[in-house]
């Protein structure tokens, strides 16, 4: 799995000893340059180009590695509103300009960025992983032309106090959560789903474990295998659920992910029309992100923490014997659903996944941080815009969980927004006859239902069992719901769009530094 390594020095005056080095990038904000000699260079570069310092420009300049100077400009950063996803994105831009004028092992210097800040703490990190984003190529790409061919850039060089190995280790794992989410439904089927997860954690403290047999799932995640039941006519579809395991040498907490691994969704039997099926290949995007921030555990391996995930791989597939509306199923956690609409099927996939990982919870002497990971549903990115929608329980509220990945999102560049669950969540989902326990969803769209993306939650924590380990109970545990069905991919644009790796920065920010 090759991206640019990383290699950190204190002065640009280091980088330009490496004679390898052959363009340099500066990003910041340019109403005063910090460096002598390169405020010189830029002042000349402006007398014939008004635009330097403005907008990202390669120009030529003799004392610097390859005569290449790239200025990436930020803006201010110092209104209320910057961030330091300014500097991902001017890295990101700049990126692209030194591969495709040459550049191979490029120097990252940030100007003028004030990294006392609380805001820019992580600019050096941001600044590598915007520089990796943008040099990203999606795997049919690389196995079709070469990784050599596509990605040529092998190395940058970084002048600031940032941990290299760290930085590397997310990007590793941003890198198999890109892999994942975005690639297309037949290369990235359950079973290929699952052996990149095998290969992805070969020779990693990660145990990789999968169960494909349909009988089995039919017993122990009912509710997936009804999802998954038009799909087992076509072996390259067949469902699956992965479980990857790491353990700690000191455990001090257990965190457990259930991830939807949509690897296409055709809406089922409630058919996905007008267009609306283009990019359903990355409905994938929660059980991508969860194996992802896998890969930075197994790089990072840290003592104080167990890491446990199951991923449902399943293709909601339309055909004679899909699930239709109206069914209801007894879920692992022995709640019996009515199913209210087949294209709200994320939900029914987690559920026993989730419900699973609640009696290991429960079992447990450890405290655990229970998560739902998952592109659910459209009100979620209509109400959030571009970011991470975060649905805790009343123990997680109680406990600042969701607050403290609101906080490391914000310092990491990989944002969320905390919304609450409420009583009316819960009168949504209960069952509207003694035939059943809980409604999985409405028929209209989420996007035009009030709550949308509260309810789902609401849903999840009944189905799973975690009703009965609220802050009124003797067990409580920790639960949040993820949804990145806003921040998953770049521009909002799921056919095309490049996966953004969501909210992998952002949980190895909280949980592993």
């Amino acid at each position: 799995m090759a991206f640019a390594k990383l290699h950190c020095v204190q002065s640009l005056q280091q980088a330009q000893e490496n004679q390898q080095t052959d363009a340099l990038i500066v990003i910041g904000h340019f109403a005063a340059v910090e460096d002598e000699k390169l405020a010189k260079a830029i002042n000349v570069a402006q007398q014939s180009d008004h635009r330097v310092g403005k907008e990202t420009l390669l120009v030529t300049q003799a004392e610097v590695p390859g005569k290449r100077l790239i200025v990436s400009p930020t803006g201010p950063l110092n209104r209320d509103f910057d961030d330091v996803r300014q500097v991902f994105d001017a890295a990101a831009r700049a990126a692209k300009i030194a591969q495709d004028a040459g550049a191979r092992h490029p120097v990252l210097m940030l100007n003028a960025v004030d990294i006392n800040d609380p805001r820019y703490q992580q600019a050096h990190l941001a600044a590598y992983l915007g520089f990796c984003q943008a040099l990203y190529q999606p795997l049919e790409a690389r196995e079709a032309h070469g990784e050599e061919a596509i990605e040529p850039t092998t190395d940058v060089t970084l002048v600031g106090a940032l941990d290299a190995d760290w930085a590397m280790a997310i990007e590793a794992g941003k890198r198999v959560a890109r892999d994942l989410a975005g690639t297309e439904p037949e290369r990235m089927a359950p079973p290929r789903f699952a052996e990149y997860c095998r290969q992805a954690f070969a020779h990693t403290p990660v145990k990789v474990s999968v169960i494909d047999d349909f009988q089995q799932l039919q017993h122990e995640y009912p509710l997936a295998a009804a999802v998954g039941r038009a799909s087992i006519s076509v072996e390259r579809h067949r469902p699956c659920v992965i479980r990857l395991e790491y353990k700690g040498s000191k455990p001090e907490r257990t965190v457990m992910f259930a991830g939807k691994g949509i690897v296409y969704d055709t809406g089922g039997a409630d058919l996905k029309v007008g267009g609306h099926m283009a990019g359903m290949s990355r409905d994938k995007g929660g059980a991508a992100a969860v194996a992802g921030f896998l890969k930075t555990v197994a790089e990072v391996q840290p003592s104080h923490l167990n890491v446990i995930a199951e991923i449902g791989a399943v293709r909601n597939s339309i055909g004679s014997d899909a699930f239709v509306a109206d069914e209801i199923i007894t879920g692992h956690s022995g709640k019996r659903v009515r199913i209210g609409n087949t294209d709200a099927e994320g939900r029914l996939v987690m559920a026993d996944l989730l419900s699973h990982l609640r009696e290991e919870a429960a079992a447990s002497d450890l405290p655990s941080d229970l998560y739902t990971v998952a592109t659910l549903t459209g009100h979620a990115a209509l109400s959030k815009g571009p970011y991470t929608a975060l649905v805790p329980n009343g123990y997680a509220r109680r406990q600042q969980l969701a607050q403290q990945l609101f906080d490391s999102g914000e310092s990491y560049g990989d944002p969320a927004e905390i919304s609450w669950s409420r009583r009316e969540d819960f009168d949504f989902v209960k069952g509207h006859t003694l035939c059943d326990d809980l409604l999985s969803s409405n028929n209209g769209p989420s996007a035009t239902t009030p709550r949308g993306h509260q309810f789902p939650m609401a849903f999840l924590v009944g189905v799973s069992g975690l009703d009965a380990h609220g802050i009124d109970s003797d067990k409580p545990i920790n639960y949040v719901h993820v949804d990145i069905a806003g921040s998953g991919i770049e521009g909002g644009d799921w056919q095309h769009g490049k996966p953004t790796a969501a909210p992998v920065t952002c949980l190895a920010g909280h949980y592993l530094r």
